[in-house]
């Protein structure tokens, strides 16, 4: 992210400055400034789109089982197939962001995932849709870095935890709405026809992105020259607190993915034997992680960053022991909890991300991003492998493995912050 070094340059020259100057100077987007809510409006349509498509066919795999006569854990890869493409095609494209804009790259690749997205309904077998969805889950890879980037280059520092906020809120949106959409027009019309539906969708929110957006205004173009490229992420994966970030997002992604993964599947089973309709409706839980996701600033501002992981994490945990229960009211305020604890914890991280780098923004929220979609791939793949060996009790086990992962890296961070206290304060003496 060179671009997000001359941001970054840019900042610390007025931060010299008296705060009334500052406030003068900044040009950067700011609440109730204007574009402001153009921005925001756009970012939140992008992130709708970006896991309504991605998600698609998740809470459709009991469906897309039957339909091709496969395991849960087969299917299960139409979900993990575009994750895991999404993960290794981020930091490429991220990369492109800094030549050729984060405007541009994030309407190309939005284009094209929604152009897969009207082929997919079509694919004749189980591997023709795999390998649809890996190249529309390729072709996302250019939004959420980028994003993430836009956000740091063009809002200003203070508003930018809440401005990632309401992106993530849009991703909340869109799994959710994407979800419920495809689970009520599935059982009338098919699997099919549910995904067409979700990818007619993401066409309206890709043209309202592309003409809400405001032209960037603090972009400089970058180099695409790989030493460049590989200096920078080796700066970044050099950095401590970067890399307890990235693993603390895919830690909780490895949970959220498990857990959503499989979860079709135990509510389509006894006692439950829902239809897919109401199991659809069951990703309402989602408008949760809307609220979540949106306060993380005001958590972070009341607990800090770790105070705020630290709540994050035993809601989750919280939600996933009260998922055990045999009543669909238990499973339901579990699921609820578990989304609100990982949407809180994701925006905590990912917007600590952005604002630790202080150089090659899009490239810190790149590998940030990577191994966060890492996890879900592993999450969803994983997650189907324990409940086919242990039933939903595996995959919770799996989930709580995952949270107490989030819990000693986040513990082990505050002991690294202690010791480099005591060797600051040894130091000026």
């Amino acid at each position: 992210m060179p671009p997000a070094s001359s941001g970054a340059s840019a900042t610390h020259a007025v931060a010299a400055r008296k705060p009334s100057s500052l406030e003068a100077t900044d040009t950067r987007l700011n609440p109730g400034g204007p574009g402001y809510r153009r921005m925001s409006f756009a970012l939140f349509l992008a992130g709708v789109a970006t896991f309504a498509l991605l998600y698609s066919t998740q809470a459709l795999l009991p469906l897309v089982s039957a339909d091709f006569g496969v395991s849960a854990s087969a299917a299960s890869w139409t979900v993990s197939g575009a994750t895991g493409a999404l993960a290794l095609c981020v930091l490429p494209l991220s990369a492109l962001s800094e030549r050729f804009g984060r405007r541009t790259v994030m309407t190309a690749s939005l284009s094209v995932a929604v152009a897969v997205g009207l082929l997919v309904p079509f694919a004749p077998s189980l591997g023709a849709l795999i390998a649809l969805r890996a190249l529309q889950g390729a072709a996302l890879a250019g939004l959420p870095a980028s994003a993430m980037a836009y956000l740091a280059e063009e809002v200003r520092p203070k508003a930018l935890v809440a401005a990632i906020g309401l992106f993530v809120a849009g991703n909340s949106i869109g799994g959710m709405s994407g979800r419920v959409i495809t689970g009520w027009v599935a059982q009338e019309w098919g699997w099919r026809a549910a995904v067409g539906t979700i990818g007619v969708i993401a066409v309206a929110c890709a043209v309202a992105f592309r003409l809400l957006l405001p032209q960037p205004r603090h972009f400089t173009p970058g180099s695409l020259r790989p030493r460049v490229l590989a200096r920078t992420v080796r700066g970044h994966l050099s950095n401590p607190l970067l890399c307890r970030l990235y693993v603390i997002g895919a830690l909780f992604m490895t949970v959220f993915g498990a857990v959503y993964t499989v979860i079709g599947y135990r509510l389509t089973a006894a006692p439950f034997s829902l239809p897919q309709g109401i199991i659809g409706s069951i990703f309402l839980v989602y408008l949760v992680g809307t609220v979540s996701s949106a306060a993380a600033g005001k958590l972070v501002a009341r607990l800090g960053r770790r105070g705020a992981l630290y709540l994050a994490v035993g809601t989750t945990a919280s939600g996933l022991l009260l998922s055990l229960g045999d009543s669909i009211a238990m499973v339901l305020v579990g699921l609820i909890l578990i989304t609100a604890g990982f949407f809180a914890g994701h925006a905590v991280a990912s917007s600590s991300v952005s604002h630790t780098a202080t150089h090659g923004r899009a490239q810190a929220s790149a590998l940030y991003q990577s191994v966060y979609y890492i996890g879900s791939s592993v999450g969803g793949t994983l997650g189907a492998v324990a409940f086919h060996a242990g039933g939903w009790a595996g995959t919770v086990a799996l989930g709580l493995v995952a949270v107490l992962g989030v819990v000693s890296v986040t513990l082990w961070g505050s002991h690294a912050a202690r010791v480099q206290h005591r060797q600051t304060l040894v130091a000026a003496h």
